[in-house]
C-alpha cells in the first residue's frame, strides 16, 4: 500500500501508525517492556524516527522480522525474558487499539493462559465454491472477527510457535497456534474502531475514527 515505505510507517493523524500502537502500550500501566519486530533494513531507522524520537522508553529491543508475520512474532518471543509470565502481541498496523482492551486481554490471559480481542460478527456470511456461486449461508450468532491485541501465557505461546515450526504450519494469528495445542483461548470483546490498515482507503477511515475521539 504505501510502495515503498512499511505500512507501519505511514502517516496517520501526522504520526506513523506504528507510533499510535506504541504510545498505547507506553502508557499502560500492564506493559513493562516492548520488543519491537521490524524489517532488517529498517532497525536503525525505526530506532533514530521512531523509538528515540517519540521517546517510547518502554522499547527494550528492536529485532529483525521475517518472512511472514508468524516468523516476526517467533523472533519478537525469542527476546522475551523467561520470567516474563504474560506476553501481548499487537500487530503495528491496528494503530485505534485502547488501554481499556490491553488491560482486559491481559487479564484474560493471566486468568485462562490465552485470550484475544475480537468482534462478533454483525453481517450475513455466505459460504462459497471456487465457481463462486454461494453453497451456504453461516450461523453468525458464534462468529467472531479475530483483532489484535492478543495475550498470552509466555511458555504457552512459545510452546505454540515450537510445534508450528515443527509442523511446517502457518497461521492466521497467534490465537490459531495455541488452538492447536488443544489450548481453550478467552475473547474479550474489541471495537469496530480498533480497524487493520491495509489499504489505502484505511486510512481515510482511521482520520475520520481519530477525529471523532478528539484526536
Amino acid at each position: 500500500m504505501g510502495g515503498t515505505v512499511p505500512k507501519q510507517f505511514l502517516a496517520l493523524g501526522g504520526l506513523p501508525l506504528l507510533v499510535h500502537s506504541l504510545r498505547v502500550l507506553e502508557a499502560s500501566p500492564a506493559v513493562t517492556d516492548i520488543v519491537l519486530a521490524v524489517p532488517s533494513a529498517e532497525r536503525q531507522y525505526c530506532l533514530d524516527e521512531i523509538v528515540t524520537r517519540y521517546q517510547l522508553h518502554k522499547v527494550r529491543k528492536i529485532v529483525s522480522g521475517g518472512e511472514q508475520r508468524q516468523d516476526s512474532v517467533r523472533h519478537g518471543l525469542l527476546e522475551v525474558e523467561s520470567d516474563v509470565e504474560v506476553v501481548l502481541v499487537h500487530d503495528a498496523v491496528r494503530p485505534l487499539l485502547t488501554g481499556d482492551m490491553v488491560t482486559k486481554v491481559i487479564e484474560q490471559a493471566a486468568k485462562h493462559g490465552a485470550a484475544i480481542v475480537a468482534i462478533p460478527m454483525r453481517d450475513t456470511v455466505k459460504r462459497a465454491g471456487a465457481d463462486g456461486m454461494i453453497e451456504g449461508t453461516l450461523d453468525r450468532g458464534r462468529l467472531w472477527l479475530a483483532q489484535t491485541p492478543q495475550a498470552f501465557h509466555r511458555a504457552l505461546l512459545h510452546d505454540a510457535h515450537r510445534k508450528a515450526q515443527l509442523d511446517g504450519f502457518h497461521g492466521t494469528d497467534d490465537a490459531q497456534l495455541v488452538e492447536r495445542l488443544g489450548h481453550r483461548v478467552a475473547i474479550v470483546e474489541g471495537s469496530s474502531e480498533n480497524i487493520k490498515i491495509t489499504r489505502p482507503e484505511d486510512l481515510g477511515i482511521g482520520e475520520a475514527i481519530l477525529a471523532a475521539r478528539g484526536g
